[in-house]
């Protein structure tokens, strides 16, 4: 039987919220392997509930940090460096755009909600992996999370859209900058999942129940897959050759040019 061993790694997981949240979805499968994790959170108001969540785990570490602040990132990876020693595993599961950009048409968007979108969405990805890179002595992985709007129009998405985009080939370019020194980076895909983000976004019920619907499976995906696609991508004898990828998990919905009812052409 195949197992996966993790013990002795060590990995820092960026943007859980509670339960639901895509960043726990990967971070129990490396904690269930053996992984050691450290959780960052914005604010102390956040605190709490991860407390109750990692409370089971491995001595966790918990950072605060408002990834707006290089200050904070800095300081951060000064303490996981210091408690770790070594980094293997960053994942990163961080997004923010104003409210109006959901609201309001794409055409709309101010430069200041550009500005604040871009900034938490796509660039803390980068100045987290240069920070990351540097305790990745024996190599790594960076796991980060997308979606089909980076590449399609998904009505009200909007801005969001445009930071995902901008993530992705982020992914691509710190692969290359970082494929030398054994680090790999990557980024999932999801399909719709019901999550704290997902409610920001107007008629996310009807795009949830559409996608189950067109989807080559008919059928959404769960937490579980989008955690155990994170762990395969992480974890060296599982995704060792891969890098520089958006890789989907959206039970096929990404690939459908037309939807037509099953047996009708």
């Amino acid at each position: 039987m195949y197992t996966i061993d993790l013990s002795g790694k060590t990995g820092l997981v960026m943007g859980v919220a509670n339960q639901r949240s895509l960043a726990w979805a990967i971070a129990q499968p490396l904690a269930d392997a053996g992984a050691r994790l450290a959780f960052s959170y914005q604010s102390d108001r956040l605190r709490p509930t991860l407390e109750k969540l990692t409370e089971d785990l491995n001595a966790p570490l918990l950072v605060e940090c408002d990834v707006g602040s290089d200050e904070q990132i800095d300081a951060m990876f000064e303490r996981v460096g210091r408690e770790f020693g070594k980094l293997d595993y960053l994942v990163h599961a961080l997004a923010y755009s104003p409210a109006a950009t959901f609201e309001h048409p794409f055409v709309e968007t101010t430069r200041e909600d550009w500005r604040t979108a871009m900034d938490v969405s796509a660039y803390s990805l980068v100045a987290t992996t240069n920070r990351a890179a540097r305790l990745m002595t024996e190599g790594g992985s960076v796991v980060t999370l997308s979606y089909l709007a980076a590449e399609r129009v998904v009505p009200h998405y909007n801005m969001m859209g445009v930071a995902k985009a901008a993530l992705e080939a982020s992914v691509r370019y710190l692969a290359y900058d970082l494929g030398p020194k054994g680090i790999r980076v990557n980024a999932i895909s999801a399909g719709p999942v019901r999550t704290i983000a997902a409610r920001s976004i107007a008629g996310f019920g009807d795009l949830y129940s559409q996608a189950g619907e067109m989807s080559m499976l008919r059928r959404n995906i769960d937490h579980e897959e989008v955690g155990g696609l994170g762990l395969s991508l992480l974890a060296d004898r599982l995704g060792g050759g891969i890098t520089g990828e958006t890789v989907y998990v959206d039970a096929g919905f990404h690939a459908i040019g037309l939807f037509l009812p099953q047996g009708k052409e």
